[in-house]
């Protein structure tokens, strides 16, 4: 399905619900999130896992961070560049992050460039919801359209999510990347495709 107006029109909608939680519902779903995330088997086995610093009102990504972080494994967390593409650094604690363009926290550890999300051995990707195919709605900008097609295959990509946003169906463009799952406070992990 290629309709850009719906897809903008669902992105609005979603993005409004998810504003309109209250603060400690979306903290119970943070906490949900990271707790199903930490036992997944790719996750615990992971080296290196490509991750996130949540803004906003998606689910809050910085305790499952510092979690990956003090059991060892090895974070990359992206850098946006001026041409919306991400570049990649390492996440060495809370005390690592630095405000970035538009104000989003990122590590102010040296970039590894854009191809190092390649090396993970999981993806956690944001998404304002995702389908039963695991096609990703994002917040329009493509970042992590381009940041996902540079990951192999084999790699387990997984959107973060509060429950009612995996949903049956989305529109979609060619431009648009896949999840091969999503993580709901009510549903734990989901394997799609």
């Amino acid at each position: 399905m290629h309709d850009i107006a719906s897809k903008t029109g669902l992105r609005a909608e979603l993005l409004g619900r998810r504003a309109a939680m209250p603060p400690d519902a979306r903290a119970a779903a943070a906490r949900s999130i990271r707790d199903e995330l930490l036992p997944v088997p790719e996750i615990e086995m992971a080296g290196t896992i490509a991750a996130y610093v949540s803004i906003g009102a998606e689910p809050d990504t910085r305790s499952l961070l510092f979690a990956l972080w003090k059991r060892g494994t090895y974070v990359l967390l992206p850098r946006l560049l001026p041409d919306g593409d991400l570049d990649w650094a390492s996440y060495e604690g809370p005390d690592s992050l630095v405000p970035g363009p538009r104000g989003i926290p990122e590590p102010s550890e040296p970039p590894r460039g854009p191809g190092a999300v390649a090396s993970a051995d999981v993806v956690l990707a944001p998404a304002v919801a995702v389908d039963r195919t695991g096609m990703r709605l994002g917040r329009g900008g493509g970042s992590y359209d381009r940041a996902l097609a540079r990951v192999g295959p084999a790699i387990l990509t997984v959107a973060l999510l509060y429950d009612g946003e995996l949903v049956p169906n989305l529109p979609s463009e060619p431009h648009d990347q896949r999840v091969r799952a999503a993580v709901t406070p009510s549903e734990g992990l989901v394997r799609l495709g």
